[in-house]
């Protein structure tokens, strides 16, 4: 067996709402955010885990303490689980960017991996950490289930290099808010999709 990590992605922000890119930026979870997490904290009240860890922006760790709660688990913050850093993009909508950063937004999306973001991060970076840490909690946990409350690029990018896609097709990967999308790891080399962006609960 290997261990099994069961992907969260934050319920809605008020930017999410607005379609408003939000990287490092802190922003909490909306009212209908919180009721997400509730839903899929019900769904996963039955379930047993080892552990509950997630990006250290509020966002996430809101949602992961809903979820962590009916356990009467802690959560874990991790500041390698964090979204990628939008830099100057923060704020601003697909509309915003295409109109203030032309060049660098048609090299962004058609080049994500390596295509650095004005004041932030490459996908690459994003993957390359966010997939270390996991690998250390996997290694933690060999046998177990953990809770991995993160957000949509994230799980994305830490996904695609798990099952050794390229990373420049991540954008195909969808995450709605509160989905649950869940991973086996049995070694560096081996890992297994079991689920995907599964909303039910919504």
């Amino acid at each position: 067996m290997g261990c099994k990590v069961f992907f969260v992605r934050h319920g809605e922000t008020v930017w999410n709402h607005a379609f408003r890119y939000q990287g490092h930026a802190d922003v909490p979870l909306s009212q209908s955010g919180i009721e997400q997490a509730r839903a899929l904290a019900r769904r996963l009240a039955d379930q047993r885990f080892e552990g509950f860890f997630s990006s250290d922006l509020e966002r996430a760790y809101a949602t992961a303490v809903i979820l962590a709660e009916p356990h009467g688990a802690a959560v874990h913050r991790v500041p390698a689980l964090r979204e990628i850093d939008f830099g100057e993009w923060e704020g601003l909508t697909r509309e915003e960017i295409i109109r203030l950063y032309p060049e660098v937004s048609k090299k962004w999306w058609s080049r994500p991996l390596e295509t650095r973001l004005p004041g932030g991060e490459t996908l690459d970076e994003v993957a390359t950490r966010a997939v270390h840490v996991l690998w250390e909690i996997a290694t933690r946990y060999p046998d177990g289930q953990v809770v991995i409350t993160a957000h949509g690029g994230t799980i994305r990018a830490s996904i695609a290099r798990l099952l050794k896609m390229d990373l420049n097709q991540y954008w195909r990967l969808r995450q709605e808010n509160a989905a649950l999308s869940i991973v086996e790891l049995f070694s560096p080399d081996r890992a297994q999709l079991i689920l995907f962006n599964d909303s039910c609960h919504l």
